[in-house]
């Protein structure tokens, strides 16, 4: 018997009891419902309304508010004050939004001046001031290590020191140290016991920097050595760098630093009579033994020369020495020609960076000078700087020590050359300083008598 097919029944899924006789629910919704109950459409959209109403004010509360706050926190402007555009960079200037911040370049100043033309005192004016980072004479260090070399030999060495100085590193002196000596502290450099900075706060407690008055150099030798790292350390933190020295003879050697654009260098030439610095050579010819032969060994031995003395007079040791001190003034006098004659035709480099003050001038109208000379290398006299250079140059008479500076009679002291210096040895200082005399101001004798007539001013005004 043959077994008969087993019908199968399709049920498509939209039937009811589609499947193996299982019931499925419909998940289809009823949209007839909805719709036929137009109450629940009405209340949806209400609060979709009250929603999107509730946002819009929220967010013209949250707009008004930081209007107002941008309102009374921006400065206000008035009406008569012209608004100030807004500068917008292109895309090839925008390096400059990534500028850094400029820095004030600290003022950098060299007195130049030779021996005994009173720059001891001219130094003090800077000395004394308490924004002034200053040195003493730190070319000595090399003139000393050298010796004997002549003066002008050693011209680039001492702008070598220089450079390195006026960017605040001192190891420089190490390399005019003795060999194997102990490393130079403080208190090794030249003229550290009269310097306000090493004697003052941090480096001593005996003094302090922002107060003007001379310091006792018996108190600052007991002052603590310290390294020359810390004064490396203490000079940058000035803006104003002070160096006096008398071992530059021409201010174009220090061309190449005025015209360092890394360098804000100025030059202030302190000059003095001639003649009063030769007689000034003369009565401290015992400390200036060595300096004197490194200078008149710089001589041009082809030069015809005025005879020192009358060659009836006998030479004495005495005339010797003073030989020595008014020969030194012809390789002083022949430089300093040289810096004049640049200051009469100045290059670019040299313009408004050279400034020429003349001892007579100081001495008879301290404050104007003082004032003048702040003024050129950006600095403000004060009072007490101004009543410091008033007392230093009135004093009672002229001082007995050559080498320190004290109150005195400057005016007295300025004219002293008159009547001690015989015409012949005036004759032979005016032979070799003639043109320098001529153009700062100084006046030639035509007898012993004219030199001795106080009563004859010797002064002119300069030509620079």
């Amino acid at each position: 018997m043959k077994n008969k097919p087993y019908p199968l029944k399709f049920t498509p899924p939209w039937e009811k009891n589609a499947g193996f006789g299982r019931k499925h629910k419909s998940c289809t919704r009823s949209h007839t419902k909805i719709i036929a109950n137009p109450g629940i459409v009405m209340k949806v959209l209400r609060r979709k309304k009250i929603i999107m109403f509730l946002a819009y004010f929220l967010l013209v509360a949250l707009t008004m508010l930081n209007l107002a706050n941008y309102k009374w926190t921006k400065e206000p402007q008035q009406c008569n004050q012209p608004v100030q555009g807004v500068n917008f960079q292109s895309r090839s200037d925008i390096r400059y939004l990534y500028k850094a911040p400029q820095v004030k370049k600290r003022q950098l100043v060299y007195v130049l001046t030779t021996w005994r033309s009173g720059s001891s005192f001219f130094g003090e004016l800077f000395n004394q001031n308490p924004d002034v980072f200053f040195l003493y004479e730190p070319m000595w260090h090399i003139w000393q290590k050298l010796y004997p070399g002549d003066a002008v030999s050693l011209q680039g060495a001492a702008r070598d020191m220089l450079s390195s100085l006026y960017r605040c590193d001192f190891s420089v002196f190490q390399l005019y140290n003795s060999p194997g000596g102990k490393n130079i502290t403080t208190l090794g450099l030249f003229g550290a016991a009269i310097n306000k900075v090493i004697c003052s706060y941090p480096f001593c407690t005996s003094y302090r920097k922002d107060v003007v008055g001379m310091v006792d150099e018996k108190i600052c030798r007991k002052c603590p050595p310290q390294s020359l790292q810390m004064l490396e350390e203490e000079c940058l933190k000035y803006n104003t760098i002070v160096i006096k020295g008398v071992r530059i003879l021409d201010v174009n050697v220090l061309a190449p630093l005025m015209e360092d654009p890394s360098l804000n260098l100025k030059v202030i030439h302190l000059v003095r009579d001639p003649r009063a610095v030769a007689n000034s050579r003369i009565k401290s010819r015992h400390g200036l033994i060595r300096e004197n032969l490194q200078v008149v060994r710089s001589r041009d031995p082809k030069l015809r020369r005025v005879p020192f003395v009358d060659p009836n007079h006998k030479m004495n040791k005495k005339d010797g020495s003073d030989y020595h001190s008014i020969g030194a003034m012809e390789v002083i006098c022949e430089q300093m020609s040289r810096t004049l004659k640049t200051a009469l035709h100045p290059p670019n480099w040299f313009k408004g960076k050279y400034m020429t003050v003349r001892y007579e001038d100081l001495v008879e109208n301290p404050i104007k000078t003082v004032r003048n000379v702040y003024r050129f290398v950006n600095l403000s006299a004060n009072h007490d700087i101004e009543i410091f250079a008033m007392n230093m140059t009135t004093g009672p008479n002229a001082s007995t020590k050559p080498f320190i500076v004290s109150s005195r009679n400057a005016t007295q002291a300025a004219s002293a050359w008159r009547t001690v210096l015989n015409y012949q040895q005036i004759r032979q200082v005016e032979e070799y300083c003639q043109h320098a005399m001529s153009l700062l101001g100084y006046l030639r004798v035509r007898t012993a008598g004219e030199a001795k007539d106080l009563s004859r001013p010797l002064l002119t005004v300069p030509k620079i």
